[in-house]
């Protein structure tokens, strides 16, 4: 069915399905992407491994500035130590990961729970001051930004006041905000505004090569909304791409994605 069918035709199978109107009400969904980031790091501070990553505090209304300023230090909170402020940031933005210590062993790390202070995306931030083009923003180009910035890069973040905290989950498995275990290009965030959780999605996707250019063709992938997220608003999916660096890499190109879906149950606006 999912090569070169009618979408308009899922009801001859016993489907029950509404188009959504989009953001431009001609069905147009913006598409982003996200994964699981693999970050170094020890359990205590050494060396160039300083950047704590926080377990929840018990009050935990404290600004990314306060945070960086101290306020958590000497609570026992400390989880593990990275060696860059940029990777813990990312970290925050994905909202899991995996932490190596240094042994072979992936650690993961899942979300705890936000500080309660509005999320301000700094990619965004960097395209106002004109450090990074639009057209050539990504995950990447914030990296690269912060390697050749380094004094500027903790005045950019805490330009964003949200700060998340994490939890070591022995089980090892990405999961999402409903729970259930999150499979690279299948399971999305969504706003459940718009879109419930457990929603059953038949997207249209422009297909990409590893540069981020359109092939020239679509193609249908069915999706589940198993997951939320601080920048995921409206019409708008947050796929879920996978673990590590390549993962990385192209959830940073899918934010050029626009496509059109359908869902499951119910006429979402």
């Amino acid at each position: 069915m999912l090569a070169g069918a009618d979408v308009r035709e899922l009801s001859q199978y016993g489907i029950s399905s509404q188009i959504m109107k989009g953001f431009d009400g001609y069905q147009n969904v913006l598409m982003t992407g996200y994964y699981s980031p693999v970050i170094r790091a020890r359990r205590t501070p050494q060396g160039k491994f300083q950047h704590p990553i926080y377990a929840m505090p018990t009050y935990k209304r404290l600004s990314r500035a306060q945070i960086y300023a101290g306020a958590l230090e000497g609570k026992g909170l400390e989880l593990a130590y990275s060696d860059s402020m940029i990777d813990n940031f990312l970290l925050g933005v994905q909202g899991s990961g995996y932490v190596d210590f240094g042994n072979g062993n992936l650690n993961y790390f899942a979300y705890a729970g936000q500080n309660g202070f509005k999320y301000q995306a700094v990619g965004r931030l960097l395209v106002e001051d004109g450090e990074i083009p639009k057209e050539k923003m990504s995950i990447q180009a914030i990296r690269d930004w912060g390697k050749a910035n380094p004094s500027r890069v903790q005045g950019l973040l805490e330009r964003n006041p949200s700060y998340v905290f994490f939890k070591n989950d022995p089980s090892g498995k990405v999961k999402g905000s409903a729970g259930v275990p999150l499979v690279p290009m299948a399971a999305v965030a969504s706003d459940r505004n718009v879109i419930p959780s457990g929603s059953v999605l038949l997207v249209e996707v422009p297909d990409i090569d590893n540069d981020g250019n359109w092939k020239g063709s679509h193609k249908l992938h069915l999706m589940v909304a198993l997951d939320v997220g601080g920048a995921v608003n409206g019409h708008h999916f947050d796929l879920y791409r996978g673990i590590g660096e390549q993962a990385g890499h192209i959830a940073g190109l899918s934010n050029i994605m626009v496509v059109f879906g359908y869902c499951n149950n119910g006429t979402y606006g």
